[in-house]
């Protein structure tokens, strides 16, 4: 069994969100942490631990930063985290994946799949062996009491149900 931990430097974990039905605002968590599991060197038994902190939530705008740590959206003060734990992969070709698992935000879990491309290995100059994985999906905000809405003077939404998620993952295998 190899451990492989990811690397932040090398990983991001974006989302998207409509805004007003027009035009999406990403944002992304920059503190978070990973480890997988797996035997195979294909990843197809590999268990997955993913947590990210709510606080370092960043969308390039500090104001609504605070107002999606608030009770509106993530209440970070009283969930810090958010949390996804795997509970099984799906090979359906050699570099395309269906990983599902449990994802809780708010202490409200809810199990989702997510599409996930392998890009493959590689030994880096300083030795390590390394994986990536490109990780999409949606989820429905409102699912994690993400419950936040407004509308427009003509009746559009502020803000989508919506979330699109898109993760680039870098991992390294553990000595």
């Amino acid at each position: 069994m190899a451990t492989y931990k990811i690397d932040a430097a090398h990983s991001e974990i974006n989302f998207k969100v409509k805004h007003l039905m027009i035009t999406n605002v990403t944002g992304n968590f920059t503190q978070f942490d990973a480890t997988m599991e797996a035997s195979a060197d294909d990843f197809s038994d590999a268990k997955i631990s993913f947590e990210a902190d709510v606080n370092s939530i960043n969308t390039n705008n500090e104001q609504r930063d605070g107002h999606l740590k608030s009770d509106d959206f993530f209440n970070a003060e009283q969930f810090p985290k958010l949390t996804f734990v795997s509970s099984g992969l799906q090979k359906k070709s050699d570099s395309e994946y269906a990983l599902t698992g449990d994802l809780t935000i708010r202490d409200i879990t809810k199990t989702v799949t997510l599409d996930v491309e392998f890009g493959g290995t590689m030994t880096d100059p300083w030795g390590q062996q390394k994986a990536g994985f490109e990780i999409s999906g949606k989820i429905n905000r409102k699912d994690f009491d993400l419950k936040w809405t407004a509308t427009t003077e003509a009746g559009g939404i502020v803000v989508s149900d919506e979330v699109k998620l898109q993760l680039a993952v870098e991992m390294i295998k553990q000595a």
